[in-house]
């Protein structure tokens, strides 16, 4: 058996250490919760991340439009309805609806069981770059790591059915065909790069940014270390082509073409007037526009957006109220790397000894960089500086173990560093136990409202919900994970948090704005496109439309008779009871003046869980009690009266009972017990009788406006009536 085969046969070997055991750490989750019904529907584990129900829609649509009924196709245009934002052309959805068309599973085990096996599929990349390096040994212990470590596990985990699944995978394919192309000079890693970008931008539109920064650095080490390499000007024209902002299939034709060139020495003459015309049809084609839009939303950001041309009018931003998109503390930055403060620190430094021992690995660099934007642009990017980071605590132990004086204690060092280093991560693994999006009763919901609903008729919830909703019940929605601007949520947010009146108005404005909007996209395109038609937001078009300059002034008018659109479809509201948690997120994006930026006094809304009778006082948090004889309330060293205490309980048929008990008028703040959620919340007036408290805790409904639909502790559904 020659070395190379040995070789290979240990790659193989190592891979399937790697991924099996990737796998089997994803299962953890699976097995904690195997017997738990609420996370169960249909009898299949529901998926745990929001976004995954937007892909998921996709794939139920495609699946649909590609069934064996001959009438397949009119079934298709009737399930995938205009305007109804199904990403029927995405990559997760079209990959997907393949997978459930030729695998013998349900489709809900396919969205749940994906992001499981794709993302352990970076063992692969990893134990190639490490064969590079002569170092297997060092890609095995990276894999072990990177394919467990914090923020990966988090993003990729069973259930986690997201682009995420593929998002380091792809990169870290490129980087080990990058790598390769540079190490050998073969033409065959120059398509092997090309495509892997193809498929990387089919994939994650977004990795314009990545793809730059690699072209940057190969450029970089061309002219420093290798400039009279023509290979290295090869692999830069035909990275460039496939950048470019356009069609993939164009991108492709031009990638085989210039690599059927490539091929043939005679013209290599050629190689930089290619390179010219490669790099002028990147900027051409707009390549560095998507780059600067990516920064300008995660590093240059405001937490208020102002427009540029009419009203200018200033919306609060979503980016403000991203987790993933906020600042992080340096030992999260690193648990979730690394998963320890300690394993980063000398992840770190191994990283820095690996590149100067192996030139190569520089070009690993705007993966790391990437990663440690994290520091100021928000966790999500944590997950890119996993493998390669990996790479630097793993070189360490490999050398610690060859100084080791026997081949016994070479082994043992290494099995014990890398159990150290796998330990935390572990551990964290088997803490994490996040809940499915929705429990089984939500969702029964949203199903039992799909049979009520038409396909055209819209639902209205907060933007976190967007997704689920349209999934379960095939409906509409104003807004979603993807659409959730400022001006979007500003009239979403509008009708949640006041009186029921102005929300049945705002409701019926914005749902006919929006598909008004929808149409004239879809018929004036070119004009948009060369800027000759600026779109407003709904809300500032509702300003111009009834008469008045300033926005404000026509909120007001909401209180009063005003003449609304013609109705075009139904209206639903669906208010879980879990939005109590994010109601303070939802009022920011309407408690602003959006004629100047000026945020609003922020109302008092406070929940209670966790309340301690104490016998003569309840405690519902820290230095909050309330007095149980004279119902006054006490917020550290301030006492006062309450407006009303009020009770609500379900009967044995659940219907909800509800005991109103009038304490001071003169008083802001209200009490509400809910006795079955064992929650209290303490609300000021405007709270108390804004539509989402009104309708959801209380079901005190105006029937003039509102009528019920679907009544549960879970979650409720109203009809509006104008």
């Amino acid at each position: 058996m020659t070395e190379t085969s040995q070789e290979t046969k240990l790659t193989l070997f190592y891979i399937s250490i790697a991924f099996t055991f990737s796998v089997l750490m994803r299962l953890i989750w699976v097995y904690h919760f195997a017997d738990y019904e609420p996370f169960y529907f249909n009898g299949q584990f529901m998926i745990n991340t929001n976004d995954g129900y937007i892909w998921a829609e996709g794939a139920r649509d495609l699946l649909l439009g590609t069934t064996t009924n001959p009438n397949a196709k009119e079934y298709f245009d009737k399930f995938h309805q205009l305007y109804d934002l199904s990403p029927v052309t995405s990559a997760a959805s079209q990959l997907t609806a393949l997978f459930a068309k030729i695998l013998p599973f349900s489709f809900e085990s396919v969205i749940f069981y994906m992001p499981v096996f794709l993302s352990s599929l970076v063992v692969i990349p990893i134990i190639l770059i490490a064969r590079v390096m002569k170092n297997l040994e060092m890609g095995l212990i990276a894999a072990l790591l990177a394919s467990i470590a914090w923020s990966y596990y988090n993003r990729t985990m069973a259930g986690y059915y997201d682009t995420d699944m593929l998002n380091i995978v792809l990169p870290m394919f490129l980087l080990w065909s990058i790598i390769w192309a540079v190490e050998t000079n073969r033409n065959i890693y120059l398509i092997i790069t090309a495509i892997d970008i193809l498929i990387y931008r089919w994939w994650y539109p977004q990795s314009y940014s990545l793809e730059f920064s690699f072209f940057g650095l190969i450029l970089a080490y061309a002219l420093i270390f290798d400039r009279k390499n023509l290979f290295n000007y090869k692999l830069l024209a035909i990275m460039m082509l496939a950048m470019m902002n356009g069609d993939g299939f164009l991108r492709l034709g031009l990638v085989v073409v210039v690599y059927i060139l490539f091929r043939d020495k005679k013209y290599d003459k050629y190689v930089f007037y290619i390179l010219g015309l490669a790099v002028a049809a990147f900027l051409v084609s707009g390549g560095l526009s998507p780059i600067w839009a990516q920064l300008k939303g995660y590093v240059f950001r405001d937490s208020v957006s102002a427009t540029d041309k009419g009203l200018g009018l200033h919306f609060f931003t979503v980016m403000q109220t991203v987790r993933e998109a906020g600042h992080i503390p340096f030992e999260t930055f690193a648990n979730r790397i690394s998963g320890h403060t300690v394993t980063f620190l000398i992840s770190l430094a191994g990283y820095l000894y690996l590149l100067y021992k192996h030139r190569i690995m520089l070009f690993s660099l705007p993966l790391v960089g990437l990663g440690f934007l994290a520091y100021v642009g928000g966790l999500r990017f944590t997950i890119y500086a996993v493998p390669v980071l990996a790479f630097g605590i793993a070189y360490l132990i490999i050398e610690i173990a060859r100084i080791m004086p026997t081949a016994k204690l070479k082994y043992l060092s290494m099995i014990a560093f890398t159990l150290a280093i796998i330990f935390p991560n572990y551990k964290h693994i088997e803490a994490y136990n996040v809940p499915t999006v929705f429990n089984a009763n939500e969702v029964q919901v949203l199903q039992d409202l799909g049979k009520k609903a038409d396909r055209e008729d819209y639902v209205i919830s907060w933007w976190d919900y967007g997704y689920p909703i349209r999934y379960y019940a095939d409906v509409k929605t104003l807004s979603d994970g993807g659409k959730h601007s400022g001006s979007v949520n500003f009239p979403v947010s509008f009708m949640l948090t006041h009186t029921q009146e102005e929300a049945a108005k705002m409701a019926r404005l914005d749902v006919e704005y929006t598909e008004k909007t929808y149409a004239f996209r879809d018929t004036h395109k070119e004009e948009i496109s060369d800027k000759n038609l600026t779109i407003f937001s709904n809300i500032e078009q509702m300003t111009k439309d009834y008469g008045f300059k300033n926005t404000n002034d026509f909120l007001a008018t909401l209180k009063s008779d005003i003449k609304l659109p013609k109705k075009t479809r139904d209206i639903y509201f669906y208010l879980p009871f879990r939005m109590t948690s994010i109601y303070p997120t939802v009022t920011l994006f309407s408690n602003i003046d959006l004629m100047n930026g000026r945020q609003g006094r922020q109302p008092f809304f406070y929940v209670a869980r966790s309340f301690k009778d104490l016998g003569s006082k309840i405690q519902l948090g820290a230095n909050i009690f309330l007095d149980k004889r004279t119902l006054n309330l006490t917020i550290g060293n301030k006492t006062m009266p309450i407006r009303r205490f009020v009770k609500t309980q379900y009967t044995k048929d659940m219907k909800l009972q509800k005991n109103v008990q009038l304490v001071n008028f003169s008083s802001d703040i209200s009490v509400i017990y809910m006795v079955n959620y064992n929650t209290m919340l303490l609300v000021d007036e405007k709270t108390y009788n804004s539509m989402y408290i009104q309708l959801m805790v209380l079901e005190d409904y105006d029937p003039k406006l509102f009528e019920p639909v679907i009544l549960t502790p879970s979650a409720k559904v109203y009809k509006l009536k104008i």
